[in-house]
């Protein structure tokens, strides 16, 4: 997959982009991480990027003529099809799980990071496709936003994690959380690893992550049930942790 990231700040990306999963990825050529510093753009000898907003308020907006020029010569060696154009915004529809592996089926994807207030309008309306929100609060830019969304994609594409399939058991992959995971030793500091992981018994095991993924879900996130596709078995468990919880308040 080929990425293309435009930002005022490149050198953001040195550290997140080149250490772990993202380096082995790009060094095994699964991925193909290119930045653009949109003042290359620019046409004036200060390299400016932004101006005052029409009708007045706070803090600069990066100029359309700027980040328009950036895109199209970004997109210039784009194949007949132009790939998704994604704009980093608290406006945005909320990144999660599926956006994640809906983006990872694409060839390339091309990222615009803004700065300051924001980004002229007549940006988006011409040149984005899709805007993109990694939670419901406003960051300084759109940087930190797009490396969680490289991170998240790139675990989709075949090859980047060791383990084939291993995105597939991740919290959220199927609606819910994953339960406790366990290493050696088997006991520290009088905590021991539950007796069903050492059994052997792989249904059991299975049984078992699935029943403690469900509690840790009911407990931490019991919105994402709404949404889940569960079993009768499923909602049996979630029925017994409720009677648990009532039970636990009378108490």
């Amino acid at each position: 997959m080929r990425i293309d990231i435009l930002t005022l700040f490149p050198a953001m990306f040195d550290g997140p982009m080149t250490e772990s999963m993202l380096w082995k990825a790009r060094d095994r050529g699964l991925l193909d991480l290119r930045l653009h510093n949109i003042r290359d753009w620019t046409t004036d000898p200060h390299r400016t990027v932004d101006d005052t907003p029409y009708g007045g308020g706070g803090g600069m907006i990066m100029k359309a003529d700027i980040v328009t020029r950036a895109l199209e010569g970004v997109l210039s060696d784009s194949a007949s099809v132009p790939p998704p154009v994604l704009l980093m915004s608290p406006q945005g529809r909320l990144f999660n799980h599926r956006m994640a592996v809906e983006l990872a089926q694409h060839e390339r994807l091309v990222m615009l990071c803004g700065r300051y207030e924001g980004i002229d309008d007549r940006v988006r309306a011409l040149m984005v496709t899709d805007e993109v929100s990694i939670g419901d609060y406003v960051l300084t830019g759109g940087e930190l936003p797009a490396m969680v969304i490289v991170d998240a994609v790139i675990r989709h594409i075949p090859g980047v994690l060791g383990a084939e399939g291993a995105a597939d058991h991740d919290s959220h992959a199927d609606g819910i959380l994953e339960g406790p995971q366990y290493t050696r030793p088997v006991e520290f500091r009088g905590l021991r690893v539950p007796e069903v992981l050492q059994s052997g018994d792989h249904a059991a095991m299975q049984a078992w992550r699935r029943e403690e993924g469900l509690r840790r879900t009911w407990r931490n996130r019991p919105d994402l049930l709404r949404t889940a596709p569960l079993s009768d078995a499923d909602r049996l468990l979630l029925a017994k942790y409720a009677r648990e919880d009532a039970e636990a308040r009378k108490r």
